[in-house]
């Protein structure tokens, strides 16, 4: 988010008081100023550094618009604090800590949580829990949230902060346990009660803290959301190059012998591969709308979209349609094994990238990659070989005994048409905890896919829904979750609705207003892979 949600009204707790700036709210307002300005002066361990605390008045909702700003609800008055934990020099004279911001609402819940960061990290988020929540954030809920940068500072790629060991291990895992751990001390010594309940969401490298919490550190969450998480970066990655050195095998040469990369995929071949994608998996749901609904029922054949069967404009040459062949199956050593997930043939893979986000299939944008091979034995091999790399994949640990013993929950939802980190790979991981923990993870977790979605939002999708209040019945009532009412990111009174399934079923049309989500019912699909 990058528009200033704190940059309203504010009484400054430390230092000054300003009778201008005086609120209206009488005896119980200031009560909470005044508990604002106390915890200013109190100690959360030798390392850990107030640098700012300030109360803030409710801040007006956001309507949202085409340009990306979210919708969002009013948010409370709380009392908003910063600081930096393990403040130093590292090893490569930069300046290093963990960068941290907290919420304490006025009119508290009892309910925690800690939000997930995003791509390296690097930056500390306005603390509001955003994710998954349907417009409405923990915050304007009542929950006490805090973010972090997660040990650095830094653009949201910039990797030199691995040079520097503790750095590096704050990134991986160590961050998570240490900002949630102190999140829940402030708490505890602000509102003078324990914490109800713990929670944690996240998308992307905010979907991965979300899975290390539950595999590393059980004891720490209640309830957790996993959002399109980059659990295993290095092989997605790698999956992304070797379909673009796919097409450009494929791809006409320039005088130099190198693909132009401008007719990599032309629009009318980017047209033909939609078309294709709907022909053959659109109406599996009973319904032909634009949307691959029957994610686990759709094969589909880039042969049938080949000139030699689809002559005309657009069609994809052989050496595209065997492109499009391997890179939707993913990439394979020389013996045949898998080394990623399998991609989704849904409608966003032909979308234009969103901004830096290797989201779709490959096209005349990013960093020119003219490469025409690539040696996936030894590339594999070194990712294996990265010890860093090793500490932060989440996609192998699956003995969850501990956090399910302890009654914890788990969402996981990945949107479709996400082509960086394949949705298939998260479901893989699913069914792999699913069989090494047998019903006590069936029973408490559930995975959505939303057709359409690209990498965490946008896409021809139903983006929008509620799985923050799913986890909290989820964990708090017992009342597992089901279909998730979704609504389209659109402007208008009405908000189209379509329900969000768990998977492996999905939005089957029953007849009547399409733009309603009580038209549709979840159903298994007929044949599932």
């Amino acid at each position: 988010m990058s528009r200033a949600i704190f940059g309203l009204t504010a009484l400054l707790c430390v230092g000054i008081a300003t009778p201008a700036l005086a609120r209206a709210e009488g005896a119980a307002s200031k009560a909470d100023e005044a508990r604002c300005t106390r915890i200013a002066h109190e100690r959360f361990g030798e390392d850990v550094t107030l640098t700012r605390v300030v109360h803030l008045d409710v801040t007006p909702a956001t309507a949202g618009d085409a340009q990306g700003t979210p919708r969002m609800s009013a948010l409370p008055a709380h009392c908003r604090i910063e600081g930096i934990v393990n403040a130093r020099k590292g090893a490569d004279g930069k300046d290093y800590g963990i960068g941290f911001a907290m919420a304490l609402p006025d009119d508290w819940t009892g309910r925690f949580l800690l939000q997930g960061g995003g791509g390296l990290n690097g930056s500390v988020k306005p603390p509001v829990g955003p994710v998954a929540s349907d417009g409405t954030p923990a915050l304007a809920r009542g929950f006490a949230v805090i973010s972090h940068d997660s040990g650095h500072k830094g653009a949201v790629f910039d990797d030199s902060f691995l040079a520097d060991q503790r750095a590096a291990l704050d990134f991986a895992e160590a961050s998570v346990e240490r900002v949630a751990l102190l999140g829940k001390a402030i708490a505890t010594r602000y509102y003078g009660t324990p914490i109800a309940h713990s929670y944690m969401t996240g998308c992307s490298t905010g979907g991965r803290e979300g899975m290390l919490a539950f595999q590393r550190y059980p004891e720490l969450f209640d309830g957790i959301v996993v959002g399109a998480p980059a659990m295993r970066s290095a092989d997605s990655n790698l999956g992304v190059e070797y379909t673009q050195v796919l097409f450009n095998q494929a791809a006409p040469q320039d005088e130099d012998g190198l693909p132009i990369l401008s007719q990599v995929l032309t629009d009318a071949n980017r047209k033909a591969i939609l078309a294709g994608i709907l022909n053959q998996c659109d109406g599996l749901d009973g319904l032909k709308d634009g949307m691959v609904e029957n994610v686990a029922q759709c094969r589909f054949q880039p042969s049938r979209i080949g000139c030699e069967e689809a002559p005309g404009e657009g069609c994809l040459s052989t050496g595209q349609v065997r492109a499009l062949e391997l890179g939707l199956a993913g990439p394979k050593d020389s013996a045949g094994y898998p080394l990623y997930a399998r991609m989704a043939a849904d409608t966003g893979i032909v979308a234009s990238p969103m901004g830096y986000l290797p989201t779709g299939l490959p096209g005349p944008f990013g960093p020119p990659n003219r490469a025409t091979k690539i040696d996936l034995d030894a590339r594999i091999h070194a990712i294996r070989n990265t010890a860093w790399q090793r500490l932060t994949d989440t996609n192998y640990w699956t003995n969850l005994s501990t956090y399910l013993g302890r009654g914890g929950k788990i969402l996981f939802y990945h949107g479709v048409s996400d082509f960086w980190f394949s949705p298939f790979a998260t479901w893989d991981y699913y069914q792999r905890a699913a069989e090494a923990n047998g019903a006590a993870f069936t029973q408490a977790s559930r995975f959505y896919m939303v057709p359409g979605m690209l990498h965490c939002s946008g896409g021809n999708s139903f983006e929008e829904f509620d799985l923050l209040s799913a986890i909290v019945a989820f964990v708090e009532e017992d009342k597992a979750p089901e279909a998730v009412t979704a609504y389209r990111k659109r402007e208008g009174e009405v908000r189209e609705s379509r329900p969000l399934c768990p998977y492996p079923a999905h939005t089957a049309y029953q007849g009547g207003d399409p733009k309603r989500a009580e038209s549709f019912t979840c159903e298994p699909p007929a044949e599932a892979d």
